[in-house]
């Protein structure tokens, strides 16, 4: 929100104050709490019908400092509140203070202030200051209708670009952006966004973290142009500052705070098919659907029934429309009879005409209005109600409703909407509703989640979910929603998977081929490759399928090439996973993130980095030409085996059956034996591709983990020269080596990539040479 016209002027009714001084600090070992007028304090009569903010200083884990500026203290406390979790106990803070200097210190991050000079806080880290609450950075502002703003502006270096603020499709550094943190149905192609996270990171060494659940408005870069600003209305704003130095770090921080990602299941990893949206269909179809999957030998993990699975107009009541589905039970027996997971949707929304909604009136398990009357409204479904998620009688409710397609063979559920939560409401456990907005879409998908995790058992549960806000990680998957069927759609959809993934989320997916209109082939064929290589894949549209053959005999090729490729990659992917659920680092990782000390990665939007070594650039034209940028090093393409010097940019132009997929310098990636399914044992007749040394000798630990995340099934140690390759392992299942770009020589057999070297159970050691 912007408060002011220009440098010199405020907008129109609006009055805003800052802290100008500090007057008076208390200092514990810990913690400071510093007292700043809004106006210069020259004598005692400049005290006195003014007002006074109150700043408190602390750590709640090393590395991270937090601000919290108040104007008026006596408002209660309002629910709901993010679920934090502080670490690192005490004594990883300290504060020192040295005539008028006041330094809190947590690891190499410190928040400094001089109480003698004009309001300043500094935080530095190594010497150099990161960011500053300087003139005009912390204060209130009122407006015309007499609304009370807290905020706070922390500069910008020059060069500094910002990331993140949840999934957002608008370009993606954030620099002269507005950006409201709410929770809307917008679609991939507006500012608006389903998933609102209330944090941020720069290029320069650290993360923002604001503390509040509901609307946080954000001017970044965009009212003052050296600032980022962020404001909530409300008489106090918390915020928090993440150190790095870099941006794993700084998500390792951030996610310890606000919680990581569980593991999601082997299975999800597959690809997932829908009947689509508004299509005609019944079991016959979804037969021959699954059918035409198999005789065509593209692997198919999950089947998901979209909306209509139900009877139009009762969206929700959990029944399967008989005239459609007669027999549920049998037709879900038949498909895992076949190897397939079931994925139903839902929404938290009850249609009046639902057999739900008088029972759920009955039970006070629906939003009311403050008057006592159940809330509703015609958008989406008649007279459609909301389930009230504060009330634990609500959750039951709805997850027992849900238990009841589960114990059908149901095994996961695609949790959609929860974007449009109203705010005239008065919800059961008395939350404010302007905080609400937001935070619906945790209940919704923790009481989902939670249910999958009770009755499937632990790194089992998945939802397949659209909306979210902080926290929200914890329950993967999530998916960017609805976009159109072109490849402007499809570049700003994975802009969006990109954003959210430096807000803290391990996993990301998206409607292959579009969700609005029919692709072209050639969209279908591009996508399809940019699926296959996310972190989930699925087919899904609105008004048209999405079985491949509906796309020519080539799409049908692409779709089995790739989903095979990445069913081989799984012991590569599922390590990317680990790293997701054990330190918040996305499987899906702008180059940024990856390579944040060179400059020209900071700005791209249409490449990633696919876990640690492989980089993926998506085709985005009709003709196959793509632009892309390699950083240094000698990169190898994976499915040619063409070796391409970094740094620099490169102009390719790829037939269906490719695109830039390069493995980085020294890589070494395993590849399964099995590409017909993602579960298998990944150990068992293992690949390990390895890539040459750059400069000088390496070596490479590679772990090749369990499927069901418990830890490694077996542990190779690859180590490098310029002459030869020697690999050793205490695991007793067979495995293979392959020297990509070498000729075999020994015991090597000639591979289309390189030097193939086979090595029999119990063999616990290779030498090969390059060649």
């Amino acid at each position: 929100m912007k408060f002011t016209d220009g440098y010199w002027q405020m907008r129109p009714g609006v009055t805003a104050r800052h802290a100008v001084s500090v007057t008076d600090a208390v200092v514990t070992d810990d913690r400071v709490t510093l007292y700043a007028p809004v106006t210069r304090v020259t004598h005692r009569g400049d005290t006195l019908n003014s007002p006074l903010l109150t700043v408190e200083c602390w750590s709640p884990a090393e590395g991270v400092i937090g601000v919290r500026l108040t104007h008026h203290g006596g408002r209660l406390p309002r629910r709901p509140e993010f679920a934090l979790t502080p670490g690192g106990g005490s004594g990883h803070a300290k504060v020192v203070r040295e005539g008028s200097t006041i330094e809190l210190v947590s690891g190499e991050l410190s928040l400094r202030t001089d109480t003698e000079a004009p309001w300043q806080l500094d935080f530095t880290a190594g010497g150099h200051t990161l960011t500053s609450l300087g003139r005009r950075g912390a204060g209130f502002a009122t407006d015309a209708e007499e609304r009370h703003f807290m905020l706070a502006q922390l500069s910008l270096g020059v060069g500094e670009s910002v990331y993140g603020l949840g999934e957002r499709f608008t370009p993606f550094v954030k620099n002269g952006q507005t950006v409201d943190i709410w929770q809307a149905d917008g679609g991939t192609n507006s500012e608006q966004a389903y998933k609102n996270v209330p944090f941020h990171l720069t290029s320069r060494g650290y993360g923002v973290f604001v503390n509040h659940p509901g609307l946080v408005s954000y001017e970044v870069g965009s009212e003052t142009v050296g600032r980022v600003q962020f404001s909530v209305e409300d008489q106090s704003l918390e915020f928090f500052v993440i150190h790095g130095p870099g941006p794993r770090e700084i998500l390792a921080r951030y996610t310890a705070l606000t919680g990581r990602p569980a593991l999601p299941p082997a299975w999800s990893f597959g690809l997932w098919l829908s009947t689509s949206f508004t299509t005609s269909y019944d079991e016959t179809t979804v037969n021959r659907f699954v059918q035409g999957m198999a005789d065509a030998e593209i692997p198919l993990s999950v089947f998901h029934f979209d909306c209509f699975w139900m009877r139009e107009y009762q969206w929700s009541d959990f029944v399967w429309d008989p005239d459609v589905f007669p027999d549920p039970e049998g037709m879900i027996a038949r498909l895992k009879e076949r190897g397939l997971r079931v994925c139903v949707w839902l929404n938290p929304y009850i249609a009046q005409k639902s057999r739900l909604f008088a029972e759920g009136m009955a039970g006070g398990h629906l939003l009311k209005k403050p008057d006592g009357d159940v809330w509703q409204w015609d958008r989406w479904q008649p007279g459609m109600a909301l389930v009230d998620f504060t009330s634990p009688a609500a959750r039951d409710w709805y997850a027992g409703k849900l238990r009841v397609l589960l114990d059908q063979g149901v095994d996961c559920f695609k949790t959609d909407f929860g974007e449009r939560v109203p705010v005239d409401v008065a919800w059961h456990d008395g939350s404010d509703p302007e905080r609400m907005h937001n935070y619906y879409t945790q209940l919704y998908n923790e009481t989902v989640f939670e249910l999958l995790r009770r009755e499937r058992g632990e790194g089992e549960a998945v939802v397949f979910a659209r909306s979210a806000t902080a926290g929200g990680q914890r329950l993967p998957v999530h998916w960017g929603g609805d976009c159109e069927s072109t490849f402007e759609a499809m570049a700003e959809s994975l802009r969006g998977g990109l954003s959210l993934g430096l807000s803290g989320f391990g996993f990301w997916s998206h409607d292959i081929g579009g969700f609005e209109g029919t692709p072209t082939p050639a969209v279908f064929k591009r996508w399809v490759q940019f699926g296959l290589l996310s972190s989930h894949s699925r087919l899904h549209g609105s008004k048209s399928y999405r079985v491949p053959w509906d796309y020519g005999d080539e799409a049908v090729a692409v779709t089995r090439s790739f989903t095979r490729l990445k069913h081989r990659l799984m012991p590569y992917l599922y390590r990317a996973a680990l790293q997701a659920r054990d330190f918040g680092t996305p499987v899906m990782r702008a180059m940024v993130l990856a390579f944040p000390d060179d400059p020209a990665c900071h700005p791209l939007d249409r490449q990633y980095m696919l876990g640690d070594d492989l980089l993926v650039a998506p085709v985005f034209t009709e003709d196959g030409t793509v632009d892309y940028y390699v950083p240094e090093g000698t990169w190898t393409q994976v499915l040619t085996g063409e070796r391409i010097q970094g740094p620099g940019w490169r102009r390719e132009t790829h037939g269906f059956d490719t695109l830039p997929l390069l493995a980085r310098p020294d890589a070494v990636i395993p590849f399964g034996a099995v590409d017909g399914s993602p579960e298998y044992d990944w150990a068992d007749g293992v690949t390990l591709r390895v890539y040459a040394p750059g400069d000088g000798d390496s070596e490479v630990v590679v772990p090749v983990p369990a499927p069901d995340g418990s830890g490694d099934a077996a542990v190779f140690t690859v180590r490098r020269t310029a002459a030869d390759v020697v690999v050793e392992t205490g695991g007793a299942l067979p495995w293979r080596v392959l020297l990509v770009g070498a000729a075999p020589t020994g015991d090597g057999v000639a591979d289309p990539l390189g030097a193939l070297y086979t090595c029999p159970a119990g063999t616990g050691r290779l030498t090969a040479r390059w060649a």
